[in-house]
């Protein structure tokens, strides 16, 4: 059977994971973070989430060093938890991912219409009192198409495209940050906090937040299969995703609160990209926005690919129809699977933001399941497999439950209303959909008979990794 073609580099890899997580709506929604929670509130509760996400990181990447095969999660749940972990976490993953793509396909267009005049001209219909106009939807197809169409001829060609792009984004970042030094001052950015917010309560109440902030380290990991680099570079390439990510957007928000006051910042309506047009500078204002639009795209471009890779995984292990699994002999890509994603995003795409936004919502409590079962496998897996080889190791070796205790708390934050928090689901659409994506998940695998050759099966989901776990299983 093809194999997939290791054409990515630690670059690639990194822009895949950081760009492919950016996004877009943190430009311009600083603002209204700014004036809940104060800038201090705001950067220092991001850092601290992220803070967590890299001791999930830390799991992934000593899981990756060990079994790079697409799908990591899929795989490593599988192997360490059996065959209902192993479909758990694809299900949830495939729910996060899919959630999201669906999103950009009208978050495209409604974005371009904060600079583009007439994209709000045209509705076609309306769902849950959100209208669909015909720019809007035409932009996001075409962006579908085009995104699709890089990933049908190969990974490397879109991976050299998002490097690109990831480093437009990079400049912008750098540009508005020197910027900010020059003609910003100190005074702007201190105090963090207004007398009325309280720091600690402010920070921690973008914990939580933060943590999702950072999620591309699971790209990295889903694409290790198609990496050229050695193990162990790939597991530090995941934990190194989340420093980047994490420094990226400090830097620009730091810059956002510096140029000027940030409590005006908190007044304004797009946030980076008002702050730098009112300090006087127009043309980075612009350039904000264009990480905005950068983001988002670099965001459908990685999670597209990702997406494709998940259901390879789960169709190895037989546990979507197997003829998803199938690789191009010449490109080397799963295609099926890549239609089967562009169908779904489709589909749920030209449901509009009013529906969408309701699967997205419920996309944190699917990354928790999915990080919470990671960080129990990475625990598991030696005690499973005592003779596997490591190549990267989680240091210290406690760090991956902190991580787990991360992942409690996006579900926990998400699914029980905090107050003061601004994440638990809409009651009662957004917990129906949740259980609904739950129950679905439970009758197709109660429907998806296990396989009667389990050996062949396992040794087709591990690949060129089966006997390694087999003689690791046996020691």
């Amino acid at each position: 059977m093809a194999e997939l073609k290791k054409s990515l580099g630690m670059t690639s890899l990194i822009a895949l994971g950081v760009a492919g997580v950016v996004g877009s709506s943190w430009i311009y929604t600083s603002s209204t973070f700014f004036a809940d929670l104060g800038a201090g509130g705001m950067i220092i509760g991001l850092l601290i989430g992220a803070a967590l996400a890299a001791c999930v990181a830390l799991a992934y990447g000593e899981l990756t060093s060990a079994i790079p095969r697409a799908g990591g999660e899929v795989v490593w749940g599988y192997t360490a938890l059996g065959r209902p972990f192993g479909f758990a976490t694809g299900w949830f993953h495939i729910g996060a991912y899919i959630s999201s793509l669906a999103f950009y396909v009208t978050a495209f267009g409604t974005l371009l219409g904060k600079y583009v005049p007439g994209m709000d001209a045209m509705p076609l219909y309306s769902i849950a009192d959100e209208a669909v106009t015909a720019p809007v939807l035409i932009a996001g197809l075409v962006l579908t198409a085009i995104v699709f169409a890089l990933n049908w001829w190969g990974v490397s060609l879109g991976a050299q495209i998002q490097v690109v792009l990831f480093a437009v984004m990079i400049v912008i970042g750098l540009a508005l940050a020197g910027t900010a030094l020059v003609h910003g001052s100190p005074s702007n950015l201190l105090p963090l906090w207004t007398p009325e917010q309280e720091p600690v309560t402010s920070t921690l109440r973008m914990v939580v937040p933060g943590i999702t902030y950072v999620v591309g380290f699971s790209l990295v990991a889903v694409l290790a299969e198609e990496s050229s680099l050695p193990p162990a570079r790939v597991g530090r390439a995941v934990v190194l995703t989340v420093a980047c990510a994490a420094a990226f957007y400090a830097t620009v928000l730091l810059a956002t609160a510096y140029v000027v006051p940030w409590e005006d910042v908190a007044g304004m309506e797009l946030g980076t990209i008002d702050a730098f047009t009112a300090a006087g500078f127009p043309l980075l204002g612009l350039g904000a926005f264009l990480i905005a639009v950068l983001g988002l795209v670099t965001s459908f471009i990685g999670l597209f690919v990702a997406s494709s890779r998940v259901v390879l995984a789960l169709a190895r292990a037989r546990m979507l129809p197997h003829g998803l699994a199938r690789i191009d002999e010449r490109s080397g890509v799963p295609r099926r699977a890549l239609l089967f994603v562009l169908a779904v995003t489709v589909a749920f795409g030209l449901l509009g933001p009013g529906a969408i936004v309701w699967f997205l919502d419920a996309g944190g409590v699917f990354l928790g399941i999915v990080w919470l079962l990671v960080c129990i496998a990475k625990y598991r897996m030696p005690a499973r497999y005592p003779g596997l080889e490591y190549t990267y190791r989680a240091r210290p070796a406690f760090l991956p439950a902190v991580g787990a205790i991360g992942a409690i708390l996006v579900i926990a934050f998400t699914v029980i209303p905090v107050p003061g928090v601004a994440m638990s689901l809409v009651w009662p659409a957004e917990y129906i959909l949740l259980g609904a994506w739950a129950l679905l998940g439970t009758v197709l695998y109660l429907v998806t008979p296990a396989p009667t050759d389990q050996e062949g099966t396992f040794r087709e989901m591990l690949g060129p990794h089966a006997d390694k776990l087999l003689a690791a299983r046996r020691g």
